[in-house]
């Protein structure tokens, strides 16, 4: 059992930081309780961190101690090895386009896979099931603006569109526009109003 604990760890130190470990990735190494209990030993020593279900991940090494690989890093990863779509959440995409100053105080990302929540050292990170529309354009700054908008909700998205359609690359907002036959109909309705309406009171 220790040969596999010591095989998992050189394993790990050679890939990219913040790779997570599973099982199913190891079965190279040993029978799947062989990895299984290697990896429980190994997360009890502190020498791996057992980010959530069946998850784990080598912790970074540096001149200051031991600390967990960065929230982005480790979802990155995941939604890669998942085969997921992963994106931080409206309230973040909001808070990054300046439509609001409000920072977002926990850690939380949209997912295409089962809401889930997962431990990188003292952080807690949520991962959130979220309908496809919101996961559209993952990484892209439309996708973010949609992210934004079902965030703000009805209330809020028509002046925040407003905003956008100054703020975003004319390329980026005419994405969005593209987009809207995917959203729900009170914000396509909106996205619809303010690409072919007249926006009074804004400079052109």
């Amino acid at each position: 059992m220790q040969r596999v604990s010591e095989q998992i760890l050189e394993y790990a130190k050679g890939q990219p930081e913040g790779s997570p470990l599973a099982a199913k990735s190891l079965l190279h190494l040993g029978t799947r309780a062989a990895v299984d209990q290697a990896l429980s030993r190994l997360a009890e020593r502190g020498q791996v961190i057992r980010a959530g279900r069946g998850v784990y991940l080598l912790p970074v090494t540096s001149r200051f101690g031991t600390r967990a690989p960065s929230v982005e890093q480790a979802v990155a990863a995941i939604a890669a090895q998942r085969g997921e779509v992963i994106v931080p959440s409206g309230a973040a995409a909001a808070n990054s386009l300046g439509l609001t100053t409000q920072v977002p105080v926990r850690s939380v990302y949209l997912t295409s896979g089962r809401t889930q929540k997962m431990s990188l050292g003292r952080q807690t990170v949520e991962l959130r099931h979220a309908p496809r529309w919101q996961l559209a354009m993952a990484h892209r700054p439309a996708g973010q603006a949609v992210r934004a908008l079902a965030w703000l909700g009805p209330e809020k998205a028509e002046a925040a569109l407003q905003t956008l359609k100054r703020k975003l690359p004319p390329s980026a907002f005419s994405e969005l526009v593209t987009a809207a036959p995917q959203m729900p109909t009170w914000l396509a309705r909106f996205v619809g109003k303010v690409a072919h309406g007249r926006n009074d009171g804004v400079q052109r």
